[in-house]
C-alpha cells in the first residue's frame, strides 16, 4: 500500500504554496478575462513555473512538468468548456483536483525535491509556514470563490455596503481557520451563534434572505473546517515525530 511519507509531503507542500499563490494571488481578474488569449496562459504557466521552481529551491526539473501539467489542465477548460460550464462550481473544483493530483504525482515521482534545492538548510523551518499559508490561502481566499459559485444561482440584491458579504465570509473563515489550529473547534459553534443573531434581524421578514444566509453560511463553515483540518494533517505528516 503505498504511503504518504514526510519526503513526499514535503514536496507536495512546497508544490502546494506555488500552486496558491500563482491561481489565487498572482492570478488577477484581468487574466481570468482573458485567458482565451494563447499569451495570457502562457503567462499564467509560466508564473505557476517560476513559483513552483522558487518553491522547491530551484529544482525546475520538477517545477517544468508541473507548469505544463497546469496549462494543459487550463487549456482543457478555458477552450473545452462553454463559458456557463467553465464558471460553475462544478468546473472550479474539477479544475482545482486535477492540479493537486498533478502536485501529488509529482511529489511522489520526486520525494523530498525540496532537500536538493536552495532551501534543503531550512525546508524544515520553513515548510510548516509554508502549509500555513497555503492552507490559509485555500479557506479564505479560494473558500470566497467556491461560495460565490455555490450561492450564484440564489443570488439577493445587495441593499448593504459594497464588498461586505466578501469581507465577512473572508472573516469568519479566517476565524475558523485559527480556531482549528490552536485546537479550539468547539469555538466555531460561538461563532454560528453570534452571526446567527447579527443576522436575524435582517432575515427573519424574509424568507429568501434567511435562505439564502443559511445556504451562504454553512457552505462557508464548512469549507473553512475542511480546510484547517486538512492543513493539520498535512501539518502533522511534514513534521517529524521527536
Amino acid at each position: 500500500m503505498l504511503s504518504i511519507t514526510p519526503q513526499i509531503a514535503q514536496s507536495f507542500a512546497a508544490l502546494l504554496l506555488a500552486h496558491m499563490f500563482a491561481d489565487f494571488v498572482f492570478q488577477t481578474n484581468w487574466m481570468v478575462a482573458h485567458k482565451r488569449k494563447p499569451q495570457v496562459l502562457l503567462l499564467h504557466a509560466s508564473i505557476v513555473f517560476v513559483l513552483s521552481t522558487l518553491a522547491l529551491g530551484g529544482i525546475w526539473q520538477v517545477a517544468l512538468p508541473v507548469a505544463i501539467a497546469h496549462l494543459t489542465i487550463d487549456a482543457i477548460k478555458t477552450w473545452g468548456l462553454s463559458n456557463e460550464v467553465r464558471s460553475s462550481l462544478t468546473a472550479f473544483l474539477t479544475d482545482q483536483g486535477a492540479h493537486l493530483m498533478t502536485l501529488f504525482i509529482a511529489a511522489f515521482w520526486w520525494p523530498g525535491a525540496i532537500e536538493f534545492g536552495w532551501w534543503a538548510n531550512w525546508a524544515a523551518i520553513a515548510l510548516p509556514p509554508a502549509i500555513l499559508l497555503s492552507g490559509y490561502i485555500t479557506a479564505v481566499i479560494a473558500g470566497g470563490y467556491v461560495v460565490g459559485m455555490l450561492t450564484a444561482k440564489f443570488e439577493m440584491p445587495n441593499n448593504g455596503l459594497p464588498d461586505a458579504g466578501r469581507m465577512i465570509g473572508q472573516l469568519e473563515r479566517t476565524m475558523i481557520f485559527l480556531l482549528v489550529l490552536i485546537d479550539e473547534p468547539t469555538g466555531v459553534g460561538f461563532l454560528i451563534a453570534a452571526k446567527s443573531i447579527l443576522r436575524f434581524d435582517a432575515a427573519k421578514d424574509d424568507r429568501k434572505t434567511s435562505e439564502y444566509v443559511i445556504i451562504g453560511t454553512l457552505a462557508s463553515f464548512a469549507w473553512a473546517l475542511a480546510m484547517a483540518f486538512a492543513t493539520t494533517a498535512l501539518l502533522e505528516i511534514v513534521t517529524p515525530t521527536p
